[in-house]
């Protein structure tokens, strides 16, 4: 389950308009900081983002099934599950966890590594996932990026003048 903070992080997000993914990304932090503080560990770093937004689909936010081809047919199955559960628990059901099955989970995480949350890791994992973009949406993103820094004014500018 996630923490409160993060809940409510995440629905600030969606108040303030912000993307679903945007909103993921808060339950991706928080499963990167549990790894770091030695809660648990994780296979990969992939693992620990798979986690993250499964959280998120079962917390609430409306991201979609990953695309067909991308991933696995056992993975985008277990999306629309948790995006099922999620829409469950907007409408106020709960169902319980089984308790054992918690545990086996929670027992199964502890015995993995927890490289998968180093700043290394994480900055590897963004890159290979980038390559596969291609050219142009690489080249998108940054020209986004950049505005965004000139906007708040964190850019080349603001570092000459410190």
């Amino acid at each position: 389950m996630p923490e409160r903070e993060t809940i409510e992080r995440a629905q600030e997000d969606a108040r303030e308009g912000k993307s679903p993914n945007t909103q993921a990304g808060e339950f991706v932090r928080e499963e990167m900081d549990h790894i770091r503080e030695g809660k648990h560990g994780a296979s990969s770093t992939k693992q620990a983002i798979a986690i993250g937004l499964s959280k998120a689909r079962r917390a609430g936010v409306s991201l979609p099934t990953p695309v067909e081809g991308k991933v696995t047919e056992k993975t985008r199955k277990q999306a629309s599950r948790d995006s099922a559960k999620g829409a469950k628990v907007k409408s106020g059901v709960v169902s319980k966890t089984s308790a054992k099955r918690s545990r086996a989970t929670s027992a199964a995480l502890k015995k993995e590594r927890h490289a998968a949350a180093s700043h290394a890791a994480i900055s590897k994992q963004a890159r290979s996932s980038a390559k596969k973009r291609g050219a142009a949406a690489r080249h998108r993103s940054a020209v986004k990026a950049a505005a965004t820094r000139a906007k708040s004014g964190r850019g080349q500018s603001s570092r000459r003048a410190a």
